[in-house]
């Protein structure tokens, strides 16, 4: 760097691209530092046994959970983030999930803003990712002052046929809305894309194919790989953001600049607020309300696969339709159970990740004869789920809410699959290795006392910081959270391009 940027944002994936390509357009010196580097085409990419039994892209990190025990994160360090791995749906929340809601074990809070304040910046960001979808098929879905960019990703033979066997019982099956070139997909590859990485087709498009393309388009943005961010540094007295010190090449770097956005994610970036605490903030930075690390939320979720020996499942990618006909009451007027959506084809590599001492063989003969379907349940907000830090050590505490009604939308589910066909029905949970949906850490709100940022994803301590990734959620709905941050992330670059940004 020969200048001083006017913005440094930290991390490449979903929040940190999206709100670097909303603010290339105004001239601003834009620097992303980024602690990975750019995937590679290589044959791993399209390898389920590498990705899925071995964690070949695993990073080499170690975190703990609330009692002491060590796991080895899903938790990427790479440009994109871990949108490089993500299934590529991008829906929208639900009218009502801005607003107080009701549920089994608790509340769900009301976001600082409704959904029309953020209806436009949803457009936008479908437009940038290039959804296809058709909002109208799932009446659970609000109003779109603009259709998807493009026509749903087609099911294929088997997967109509079990979307027909349940549009029959009653239930309203809708086409995902993914980001998702499919030609383009399966031109690099017969595989699905849930959980594989795509570095040079464009097929998927993650933050690093659609909106960091975009930004790095302008001569005023640079990427710099391999920039692992140790700490934020503030002025004299600690109301603002003075530098950011990186580790990159083996050198420590100080960079300064006016603005400061941190999108290394919920949990790293919660880690980094507090292990830059200072003499004026011993609680880290943006923490006077005592809730940075707090409030961590990450779904329940499981997987649950329905066989039938007579059917026969010769689906490539089969992620292209879900179910919301329990998302907002249990179908009985009572409190929401959560979302459906299918899964990436899971073949016999897949299913022995999480049953390693079966055979292969006979899990691809099971896979062979089945479907596999997600569930989804909204996780409340506890202040007791949180992120701490000691020195160079992550720990996270993570003990599951909404629990109750998690299991119910998992047995209704499974019932329906009977009732559709398939007599054996096998579920299994996802557990904190997988930290995909994180939220909830950095959450905005309207009183600084119990919320460390503002609407804008502000911090209130510091006027020249903003967290823009999934810590900002005061709630984690039921759904996946990749096209809020988005549409968060271009409705916050809008309103700092409104200021002066070198200032």
């Amino acid at each position: 760097m020969t200048e001083r940027p006017d913005i440094v944002i930290v991390g490449s994936g979903i929040g940190g691209a999206t709100i670097a390509a909303g603010l290339a357009p105004t001239g601003a010196r834009i620097v992303i530092l980024e602690r990975g580097d750019r995937l590679p085409q290589r044959p791993e990419n399209r390898d389920a046994r590498a990705i899925f039994q071995r964690g070949f892209f695993r990073p080499d990190e170690t975190w703990f959970d609330g009692q002491g025990t060590p796991f080895q994160p899903g938790n990427y360090y790479n440009v994109g983030g871990n949108s490089k791995f993500y299934g590529a749906v991008l829906c929208r929340f639900r009218r009502e999930d801005f607003l107080a809601m009701e549920h089994q074990d608790g509340t769900s809070p009301a976001w600082p803003f409704d959904y029309d304040e953020i209806e436009p910046w949803y457009t936008r960001a479908e437009q940038l990712y290039q959804v296809r979808g058709d909002a109208a098929q799932d009446p659970t879905e609000p109003f779109h002052s603009v259709p998807y960019p493009h026509p749903p990703v087609p099911d294929e033979g088997p997967v109509a046929a079990v979307r027909e066997r349940l549009a029959a019982m009653g239930l309203t099956p809708y086409a995902l809305p993914l980001a998702i070139d499919l030609d383009r997909w399966l031109a690099n590859g017969k595989t699905p894309w849930d959980g594989y990485p795509d570095s040079i087709s464009g097929g998927k498009l993650d933050a690093e194919s659609g909106p960091l393309a975009e930004a790095l388009r302008h001569p005023n943005v640079t990427l710099l790989t391999g920039a692992h961010v140790r700490r934020l540094v503030t002025e004299p007295g600690g109301n603002k953001i003075a530098s950011i010190t990186y580790e990159r090449g083996g050198r420590t770097v100080s960079l300064q600049a006016p603005q400061f956005i941190l999108s290394a994610g919920a949990i790293q970036s919660a880690a980094l607020l507090l292990s830059s605490s200072t003499d004026d903030h011993p609680q880290g930075l943006a923490n006077s309300s005592g809730q940075v690390g707090r409030n961590f939320m990450n779904h329940n979720a499981t997987a649950v696969v329905a066989v039938n020996p007579r059917f026969r499942n010769t689906a490539i990618y089969q992620k292209s339709f879900g179910l919301n006909d329990y998302y907002l009451s249990d179908g009985r007027g009572g409190p929401p159970l959560g979302n459906v959506q299918l899964l990436g084809r899971m073949g016999g590599a897949i299913l022995k990740s999480g049953m390693p001492l079966v055979p292969e063989a006979i899990l691809q003969l099971v896979a062979k004869f089945g479907i596999d379907f997600y569930a989804m349940s909204e996780d409340l907000p506890s202040p007791d789920n949180r992120v701490r830090i000691s020195g160079d050590r992550l720990t996270l505490e993570w003990k599951k809410t909404n629990l109750a009604a998690h299991e119910k939308l998992v047995a209704t589910l499974k019932q329906h699959l009977r009732d559709a066909g398939f007599p054996f029905v096998f579920a299994k949970p996802f557990d904190k290795r997988t930290p995909s949906h994180q939220c909830g850490t950095v959450r905005m709100g309207n009183d600084p006392s119990d919320a460390p940022l503002d609407p804008f994803c502000r911090a209130y301590d510091h006027p020249n910081l903003f967290v823009v990734d999934a810590g900002f959620f005061p709630s984690s709905a039921a759904l996946n959270p990749a096209l809020t941050i988005a549409a968060q992330a271009l409705r916050v670059a809008d309103h700092i391009a409104s200021e002066d940004i070198g200032r």
